[in-house]
């Protein structure tokens, strides 16, 4: 029988530096790599979405919850568009976070296809709360992410092509 209170180790998820003004780029790279305890060599290239900005793509391996961590360190830059995934596994949910200046921070719980996951109590809370349809669905598209979705559509296109690096954090 198998324990269902074991949860996964290790995990992995993406960081996702949509935008970042050349002079942050060696605090981002110094951010991550003390993080995931692990150099980060980031291929930054110019984000066609605004001129003079750069953007990169991080794929990590680490514990879970190494997510949140990255956002902390992330956090210190309010110049930054920046994304940051965290899979699911065994016994955890996946989530992703959002970061756009002037919006501040978004956090959704993500299935296994990416889709934003509310959960019932979200729900009941949003209903609870909302007079009508037309709050409601504010309310549904706070909790869905739309605004950062949109705000940031523009630079994920201006990354298209853009090269990926690969972290695996050293544990120990």
């Amino acid at each position: 029988m198998r324990n269902l209170n074991q949860f996964a180790e290790l995990t992995t998820g993406v960081v996702y530096i949509h935008s970042a003004p050349v002079a942050l780029c060696p605090h981002v790279e110094w951010a991550l790599s003390s993080t995931l305890n692990a150099r980060a060599n980031l291929k930054w290239t110019a984000q066609e979405a605004e001129a003079g900005l750069q953007r990169a793509t991080v794929d990590w391996t680490g514990p879970v919850g190494t997510a949140a961590r990255l956002v902390v360190a992330l956090r210190e830059w309010s110049a930054l568009r920046f994304e940051v995934t965290e899979d699911a596994s065994e016994g955890v949910d996946g989530e992703r976070y959002a970061y756009v200046p002037g919006l501040g921070l978004w956090r959704g719980s993500m299935s296994a296809n990416g889709d934003v996951v509310l959960g019932e109590m979200q729900l009941r809370a949003m209903l609870d709360s909302q007079p009508d349809s037309v709050g409601l669905a504010g309310a549904v598209e706070a909790a869905l992410g739309t605004a950062w979705d949109v705000a940031l559509e523009a630079f994920r296109m201006g990354g298209a092509g853009a090269e990926v690096t690969w972290l695996t954090q050293r544990v120990g």
